[in-house]
């Protein structure tokens, strides 16, 4: 099947490592799964292995589409030609296990709209290129505040080039999220804008983006950069600033 590289496509093709993630993503016999790109559904094989209640396939690309309903027959598949930065996790069930060999080109979109599904989304288990894993994992960025605000993040392993086909220019990372057990109420847009705001000029003071008297009157230092600010810290100022 011819890959499609506007669409970041490289299939994991490694037979040992495919066993692996499976292993790790670990389904469960009531769960309902969800899958992110499965192509042509080397890593969906795997899963199909254990027990759980059903699977949805969220694949943008028709050609890949027709390719899993011809040869992937299991009863607890359902098949959705949809783009998971839009789709709505929740329709499919209240409580996911969502995972997935995320595109390159749009991994951090989709890691930015499993948080604004994370009511839904119990844990997550994602391949994505290193770089970004580790920025993830260790911050700082928005983005990485914005995960971890939500969930756990755990680095499982780094995956080399040559377990895809054809081989990306980069290394992998397989990353597992996982929900905290109060993960905070809050506008998740508003949010947003606060970390992306906090998070630009990196190299600026917060006094330059944030009021003086507020970040004084948290015991918080105005010339600290972002970057040494906490993930208590960061909440406080948002907590604060909301008010």
């Amino acid at each position: 099947m011819r890959l499609k590289k506007a669409l970041g496509q490289h299939l994991l093709v490694a037979k040992d490592v495919l066993s692996k993630i499976a292993q790790l993503i670990d389904p469960k016999e009531d769960e309902v799964l969800l899958e992110i790109g499965p192509g042509t559904g080397n890593l969906t094989k795997e899963v199909l292995k254990y027990p759980f209640k059903e699977i949805h396939l969220l694949e943008l690309d028709p050609q890949m589409v027709n390719f899993l309903m011809e040869n992937l027959k299991d009863p607890r598949i359902r098949i959705h030609n949809e783009d998971a930065r839009y789709f709505d996790f929740c329709s499919l069930s209240p409580d996911l296990k969502v995972f997935g060999n995320l595109p390159y080109n749009v991994a951090s979109l989709i890691v930015e709209r499993t948080i604004f599904q994370h009511r839904c989304v119990r844990e997550a288990v994602y391949m994505l290129q290193k770089e970004v894993g580790e920025k993830l994992k260790k911050g700082p960025s928005w983005l990485s505040t914005f995960v971890r605000t939500f969930y756990h993040v755990d680095y499982l392993m780094s995956l080399p080039a040559r377990f895809f086909r054809p081989p990306p220019k980069v290394q992998s990372a397989l990353l597992r999220f996982t929900r905290k057990e109060n993960p905070p109420q809050m506008d998740l847009e508003n949010y947003k804008a606060f970390l992306t705001k906090l998070y630009s000029s990196k190299r600026k003071a917060l006094k330059s983006k944030l009021p003086e008297e507020l970040l004084i009157s948290l015991n918080i230092d105005p010339m600290l950069r972002v970057e040494a600010l906490k993930l208590e810290e960061v909440l406080l100022l948002y907590n604060t600033w909301q008010k």
